[in-house]
C-alpha cells in the first residue's frame, strides 16, 4: 500500500498522498479500499496529464470527458461508478482544505448499467424440457399429462405463467364471471389478457395441441371445483403459478439440466427461438404482448450473443491460440 501511496503522491505530490493518509487514519478505511482509491487517483492523474491539465484545475467538462473515455475503452458501469466516487471523495477533501473551489465530479453520473439479458434455453434443451418424460415416469397419469400440456403451451406460445393458469377451457360469461383467457382448439390458438389489461391471441403449435388433447381426455377425472379452469391441480381446483413453477423446476432437474428452469425461461426461449428463425421482431412483440418494441429488442442481443458463441466455437480463425 505504501508503494500505491507513493505512486499516487508522485502524480500530485501536494495532495493525493495526504488524502490517502486521511482515508487510512481518519476514516479507518480498509487497506484494500485505500489501495483501490490510490489506483483510481493514478488513473485520474494519467487522464489529466494526457489532457494537459493539473488535477486541481480539472473542471466538470474534463471529468465528463474522462468518464466517456473510460466507457469507450471498455470499462463497465460499475467500474466507472467506483472511480467517479473516488474522484468525488478526493475533490471533496480538497474543497474542505480550501485547495479547490467547486467539486467538478458533483452531478456526473456513470453510464446506466445494462440490464442482464434474459436467460433462455438452447433449442435442444427447451425441447427436452417440454417433450421428455422424467426418468422412471410412465407419463400417462393425469398430473403428468397436465404437466406436459402446460410446459408445451408455455414454450409453444410464450405465455406468462399467470396467463397460463388463467386460461379457461372455453370463453365463458356467467354473471360477474368473464374469462380472462381461453383455449380455442378449433382455431389452434389461445386468447389471453396480459399486462395492462392488453388482450392478444397467440398461435398454438401442433405438439402443444397434441399434449392439450391428451390432457383434456383425462381432465374430467380431476375436475372438482372450478368448471372453467383449463389446468387443474391434483385437488381439482385451478392450477396456481407456484405449483407450475415447482413442477417445472422438479421436471427439469430430474432430466439433469444444469440450470434452474422456471416458466419465464420458457417464455424467453420461445421469443429467442422464434426470432432466430424468423427475424421478425414485430411479430415476436405481438405474440409476447409487449406494449413497446424496446422491451422485445433485448432478444436481438440474446440472439446475437448466441450467434457469437457459435462463431467462437466453430470458426477456425476465432479460436484462441493455446498458451
Amino acid at each position: 500500500m505504501q508503494a500505491d501511496m507513493k505512486q499516487a503522491s508522485d502524480a500530485a505530490p501536494d495532495h493525493v498522498g495526504a488524502w490517502l493518509d486521511s482515508l487510512k487514519g481518519e476514516r479507518q478505511l480498509a487497506r484494500l479500499t485505500v489501495e483501490h482509491y490510490g489506483r483510481d487517483l493514478r488513473e485520474l492523474s494519467a487522464l489529466a496529464q494526457e489532457a494537459g491539465v493539473a488535477i486541481p484545475a480539472l473542471n466538470h467538462f474534463h471529468i465528463r470527458k474522462f468518464a466517456a473515455q473510460l466507457h469507450a475503452h471498455g470499462a463497465n458501469a460499475r467500474s466507472i461508478a467506483r472511480k467517479l466516487s473516488a474522484w468525488r471523495s478526493y475533490f471533496r477533501w480538497l474543497s474542505e482544505h480550501n485547495l479547490v473551489g467547486a467539486n467538478p465530479v458533483d452531478g456526473i453520473k456513470p453510464p446506466k448499467r445494462g440490464k442482464p439479458l434474459p436467460k433462455a434455453l438452447s433449442a435442444d434443451d427447451a425441447v427436452r424440457v417440454v417433450a421428455e418424460k422424467r426418468p422412471g415416469d410412465a407419463g400417462d397419469g393425469a398430473a403428468q399429462l397436465c404437466n406436459r400440456a402446460m410446459f408445451e403451451l408455455l414454450y409453444s406460445s410464450g405465455l406468462r405463467v399467470s396467463e397460463l393458469v388463467g386460461l379457461d377451457l372455453h370463453y365463458a360469461r356467467e354473471g360477474d364471471y368473464v374469462s380472462a383467457g381461453w383455449l380455442d382448439l378449433a382455431e389452434r390458438e389461445v386468447h389471453v389478457t396480459g399486462k395492462g389489461n392488453k388482450a392478444r391471441s397467440v398461435p398454438v403449435g401442433e405438439h402443444a395441441i397434441a399434449a392439450l388433447q391428451a390432457w383434456l381426455a383425462v381432465r374430467g377425472s380431476l375436475q372438482k371445483g372450478d368448471p372453467h379452469a383449463l389446468f387443474l391441480s391434483e385437488r381439482g381446483g385451478r392450477m396456481s403459478p407456484r405449483v407450475v413453477q415447482l413442477r417445472l423446476k422438479a421436471h427439469a432437474r430430474a432430466l439433469g439440466l444444469p440450470v434452474d428452469v422456471h416458466p419465464h425461461m420458457l417464455r424467453h426461449s420461445f421469443a429467442s427461438h422464434v426470432l432466430q428463425s424468423s427475424g421478425d421482431l414485430r411479430a415476436v412483440q405481438e405474440m409476447l404482448g409487449h406494449a413497446s418494441i424496446s422491451a422485445t429488442q433485448v432478444y436481438t442481443a440474446l440472439d446475437f450473443q448466441r450467434l457469437a458463441q457459435v462463431y467462437d466455437a466453430a470458426h477456425p480463425r476465432a479460436k484462441k491460440k493455446p498458451g
